[in-house]
Formats: structure tokens, sequence, C-alpha cells
């Protein structure tokens, strides 16, 4: 293959299994002790899935690709994109107008102050897309808490407590709105069944639209 994908072996894992990173990395998680040739086989199996994935990435706009923190570049929030200006004589780290206003004397942190930025913002706007849910739907959470997590934005533990990744804060209002409402009816269904649907829906009627919007564009959220 003209691909060389990255193997990770676990001795608590049973089954093989192939993903595709939002960068397009090949990443294979195979019990330990896997021949090679297994490896191999299984990846030719799924040759056209993966070159279908890698097709797919590489025709996303460049503005996806990790920053570098730099003037002219764009950053998300709440569904749209503000371009970076570094400027100097600013007290604050990172402030948000028209542009995104990042002081000089934080320049090589960057990183760290966007994500400490995007954290204060998702505490403030999650909860006050789970405090109007719950008023209107009489679903009310133990706690809210946000969380670092890459790829699983919203859970529901079994004592009724949310979880939320601050990386939702870059996305669209209603889109949020559907990750509250979904981890929300978890608080009374606690699996995937056709009553949970019903109850996402009877809250949010729409949530299909958001539903597949997430599912086509999770990826914008690895920026940083």
């Amino acid at each position: 293959m003209r691909y060389k994908p990255v193997v990770k072996f676990s001795n608590r894992r049973k089954n093989l299994s192939i993903q595709i990173s939002n960068d397009g990395e090949i990443i294979v998680k195979a019990p330990y002790g896997t021949p090679e040739e297994t490896i191999r086989l299984a990846l030719e199996k799924h040759k056209k899935w993966i070159e279908k994935k890698l097709f797919e990435i590489n025709q996303r706009d460049p503005k996806f690709l990790k920053r570098k923190f730099i003037n002219g570049e764009g950053f998300l929030y709440l569904g749209n994109w503000y371009r970076l200006e570094i400027v100097k004589n600013q007290k604050e780290p990172l402030i948000l107008k028209d542009f995104f206003y990042l002081s000089d004397k934080y320049k090589q942190k960057a990183r760290e102050v966007f994500i400490n930025w995007y954290k204060k913002q998702a505490k403030k706007v999650i909860n006050e897309r789970v405090n109007y849910y719950s008023n209107l739907t009489g679903l009310n959470p133990k706690s809210v808490k946000i969380t670092s997590a890459q790829k699983r934005l919203g859970s529901c533990s079994s004592k009724g407590n949310l979880n939320f990744s601050w990386r939702l804060v870059m996305l669209p209002v209603r889109v949020i709105d559907y990750v509250v409402v979904h981890e929300l009816a978890h608080l009374e269904e606690h699996n995937h069944s056709k009553n949970f649907w019903v109850k996402v829906k009877t809250i949010m009627p729409d949530y299909e639209k958001h539903k597949n919007w997430l599912k086509e564009n999770a990826y914008m959220m690895d920026i940083l």
C-alpha cells in the first residue's frame, strides 16, 4: 500500500480495528502479538474505505489545518470564523471583537492562551444552554463539568452528572444545543434506544440536521 499505518498493540484488545484520524493518520489497533500479515490483509480488505476517507480529508478547506498562531489565521467561535491579529500594548492575553487580538507578550504560549479562553467561554455558554433546556424539559443534572476531551463531546454518568468538552464552543449554537439535549435525554434514557431518540426529537424536532452536521464537521474542532 502507498500509506504506512501506525500500529498500536494492546493486551486488553480482542479484535483488530482500523481508524483514521482527522489529520489523515491511519491507526491500526490490534491485540498484542497479531501477525504482520494479518494487519496487512485487514488493510487490504478495507482499502477502498481507507482511500475514500483519505480523499475526503484531502478535500477539506486548508483553514482547518493545525494553527501556527500567526496573523491572518482563522479561529472558530460559535460557528463563526475570526482572524487572528497579534498586537502590542494589550493587557489581556486574548480578546475577541471583530478579530481575535492576541497580545504579543503571549505569542509563545498562544495555544495555551486560546485553550484557556475557550474553556472560560465554554463554561459560560454551555451552562446557559443546559439551564435553558433544563427549565424547558424539567430534566436537571446533578452537575455540569467542562472537560478537555477531544473526541467525546458530551457524556452523562449514571449519577446524573453531565460532561461537555470545551471544544463544543467552537460550533454553532444549535449544534451545541443538540449535544446538550442529547445528554439531558440520557438522564431518563440511559441508552440509544428508540425511546431515547423519541425523547430527543420531542425536545428538538430538527435534531437530525444538527446531528448530521456534527458527524460531517467534527474535524473542525481539531484546529488546536
